[in-house]
């Protein structure tokens, strides 16, 4: 039986599962950047998630959640991705932004509070940056990645990676700029660098985007 979590023990359970949504083996030294933290802090967070009962280490070093630590990973993941969705789609904020706060308010709000947000916009699919919310069926089917798009081949925006939100904070920004989101119509070109054209947004650079 698991212990009580505490935020330290919910950030890591998401950051796992984050890293582990994205098809990455979840390794010590890919936590520690994710997480801005040395890699002797998460060795001892570690070894108490793994005494808690939260994660299982294996022999080469691999961190996987128990199925208690996947349970309250994805209820985390749930309640952050309705947040934002709500930071975005109600209240305007623009979603590199709604990010950041649905973090800051996420342990602030009930369950009761969350779950009426979620009826209230008609139980999305996703976040705003096309990522499932768990228990969710995901409104698309197989995706590709923009580094494997064809060049001057149109394709519609369906996810941001969580790769890209957590990694590289600054494209959120430049396609919020540019109001590249979810369902945006974009294309590849070369080789100049990223820009955007009238009508269709036109990226030459490989990004965690997904078509």
């Amino acid at each position: 039986m698991s212990s009580p979590h505490t935020a330290t023990v919910d950030k890591y359970l998401e950051e796992i599962h984050y890293i582990a949504a994205e098809g990455e083996v979840v390794r010590p030294g890919r936590l520690a950047y994710w997480l801005s933290v040395s890699a002797p802090t998460v060795s001892d967070a570690l070894v108490r998630l793994k005494r808690d009962g939260w994660v299982e280490i294996g022999a080469d070093r691999s961190v996987t959640l128990t199925e208690s630590g996947e349970s309250t990973a994805t209820g985390l993941v749930r309640r952050h991705r309705i947040l934002e969705r709500w930071l975005t789609d109600v209240l305007g904020f623009d979603w590199a932004t709604a990010d950041v706060e649905a973090d800051r308010i996420s342990s602030a709000v009930s369950d009761v509070v969350v779950d009426q947000i979620d009826l209230s916009m008609g139980s999305p699919a996703t976040c705003p940056h096309g990522n499932v919310i768990p228990g969710r069926d995901a409104p698309y089917g197989v995706l590709m990645a923009l580094a494997d798009l064809e060049l001057d081949r149109p394709a519609t925006v369906r996810r941001i990676s969580e790769v890209a939100e957590h990694e590289a904070p600054a494209l959120l920004a430049m396609l919020a700029e540019h109001s590249i989101k979810e369902g945006s119509e974009v294309k590849v070109v070369a080789p100049s660098a990223n820009c955007v054209g009238e009508g269709v947004s036109q990226i030459a650079a490989p990004s965690p985007l997904q078509f």
